[in-house]
Formats: structure tokens, C-alpha cells, sequence
């Protein structure tokens, strides 16, 4: 029996390596999930603004037929942020920032739109406006609560994926590229307006 002794402890050696394996293989996926699905809240985040800004579009044109100019610029720059998709099972630095540049256009470009508001009395009252007005801004909330829980999710993948002894068994997972605040970006989009403000000179 005892000249098994050492193929046993070899045998019970590999298995408990195997089982060491699964079980962080497992973790790795989970996490990697969890990405994923965080990720998909910030894309549905960001869909529902860009749907709203649709609308907001279609109403402000109705009232505001004049500003051609600027309502073509809030269209070009919804397609441009409808346009740029990322894979999160493999999202960069560089991917991350091209979308986030992208979004930020868009939000540019929708405060050029909101401004231009002041000039058209009739949109002060329109009910449709103002509840756009206060779903984009409920929005604007929603789009940072989905950023912030995405690099949570971020920094639980990497710490799991790069840790050692874990890192040496998971080399098929990459480092993954968290949100980076842009300038300003602790401020949501300013998108609601005191109409009855007058302009100082």
C-alpha cells in the first residue's frame, strides 16, 4: 500500500489543482457577466436618451422652425452617438474614449438646442416639451448611476482577472478599460431652464 502512497498524493495533488481551476475559471465568468450585463444598463442608458432626444427634436421643430441649423446639429450628432458600439468582452481604453467624445457632442449639441428655447414662447408651455425636459434630466441620472455600477463592475473583474495566483490560470482575460470623467462631467447636461429668469446685461 504504500508504494501507491505517492501516485495517490500525486493524483489527489492534480485534482485539487483541477478543482482549484474550475473554481476560478467560474469566478472569472461570473465576473466577466457582470460586466456585461452593467455595461448593457449603460447602453439602455444611453438609447433612452437618444430616444428622447428624438422626440425632443420632433417638438422643438414644430415650434421653432427657424433653427434649422442647430436641430440639424443635435441629428448629426445623434447619429454619431447611435453609431459607435463597444464590445465589453474586449472594450479599450481607446474604444471608451471615442464613445464617451462622441456622447459628449451630443450633449454639447443638445444645450445648444435647449438654449434656443428662451426665443419660442410657445414651447414654455408646451406640456410635451416639459416632460421631455424633466425625462432627460431623470435620465442624465440614470445614464451616471449606469457609469458609476459599470466600473464597479470594472474594478471587481480586474482585481479578480490580475491578481496572483488567479492571474496565472486566467490569461485569456484581459485588463478592462473603465470610465474616465471627462472635464466637467461631474455635471449632468444642464437640460431645465427658469423661463421666467430674465437675461441681465
Amino acid at each position: 500500500m504504500r508504494k501507491f502512497a505517492p501516485v495517490l498524493a500525486i493524483v489527489g495533488i492534480l485534482v485539487l489543482g483541477f478543482l482549484y481551476y474550475m473554481s476560478v475559471n467560474n469566478g472569472a465568468v461570473e465576473v466577466d457577466q457582470s460586466v456585461k450585463k452593467e455595461w448593457g444598463n449603460v447602453e439602455s442608458s444611453y438609447q433612452r436618451r437618444n430616444d428622447l432626444i428624438g422626440n425632443l427634436v420632433k417638438t422643438v421643430q414644430g415650434a421653432a422652425e427657424y433653427e434649422k441649423g442647430t436641430l440639424t446639429a443635435v441629428i448629426e450628432a445623434r447619429a454619431k452617438a447611435t453609431s459607435i458600439t463597444i464590445d465589453p468582452a474586449n472594450v479599450t481604453p481607446e474604444q471608451l474614449a471615442q464613445f464617451q467624445q462622441v456622447q459628449s457632442g451630443m450633449s454639447s449639441a443638445l444645450s445648444r438646442l435647449l438654449v434656443t428655447v428662451e426665443q419660442y414662447p410657445s414651447l414654455k408651455a408646451n406640456e410635451n416639451f416639459l416632460k421631455l425636459q424633466d425625462e432627460l434630466a431623470s435620465t442624465e441620472n440614470q445614464i451616471l448611476t449606469a457609469r458609476t455600477r459599470y466600473n464597479e463592475s470594472i474594478e471587481k473583474f480586474n482585481n479578480y482577472v490580475l491578481k496572483m495566483p488567479r492571474k496565472i490560470f486566467l490569461s485569456d482575460y484581459k485588463e478592462k478599460a473603465p470610465f474616465k470623467a471627462d472635464a466637467g462631467a461631474e455635471k449632468a447636461p444642464d437640460v431645465e431652464f427658469n423661463f421666467d429668469k430674465k437675461e441681465t446685461k
